[in-house]
């Protein structure tokens, strides 16, 4: 990607890159170090991804017009080049296979997560299996088990 494209900036372990929430104006490439991606949830930080050198991040918030999604922090020393919306267009334009590549990332992100998702509905639902087993076998099932 030329320079005339990119904004490089550096960021110390540790440093919060985004936090969900933020108003996203740019999207990041990843050229050194590692980000990890995170979200709140019940007072907890619940760990998305870890992303390397070549990763990209910050394309929801930028291509949707909307908060950012997640926190990204560095975990080691970072470097990313920073793509502004408008910049994105035209180097989509000048480069479509770049676009192409952008999608092929985004499409095994669905893949993994339609993967993560199937297998939380099968835990629930040996947990729910397991759960009526415990109350057909308990001495003191709840009301909705009470003759």
């Amino acid at each position: 990607m030329s320079a005339n494209y990119l904004e490089e900036l550096s960021y110390k372990t540790g440093d919060v890159i985004f936090e969900e929430g933020d108003k996203g104006t740019d999207m990041f490439i990843l050229q050194e170090g590692k980000v990890a991606v995170f979200r709140k949830f019940a007072d907890e930080e619940v760990l998305l991804a870890t992303l390397d050198r070549g990763d990209f991040f910050g394309e929801m918030a930028l291509l949707e017009n909307l908060p950012r999604s997640a926190t990204c922090r560095a975990l080691m020393a970072t470097r990313l080049a920073a793509i502004r919306r408008g910049e994105l267009l035209m180097k989509i334009r000048r480069d479509p296979t770049f676009a192409l590549e952008m999608l092929q990332h985004m499409s095994r992100r669905i893949r993994y997560l339609d993967e993560q998702l199937i297998s939380l509905m099968e835990r629930e639902r040996v947990s729910r299996e397991e759960l009526a087993r415990v109350r057909a076998a308990s001495e003191y099932p709840d009301k909705e088990h009470a003759a």
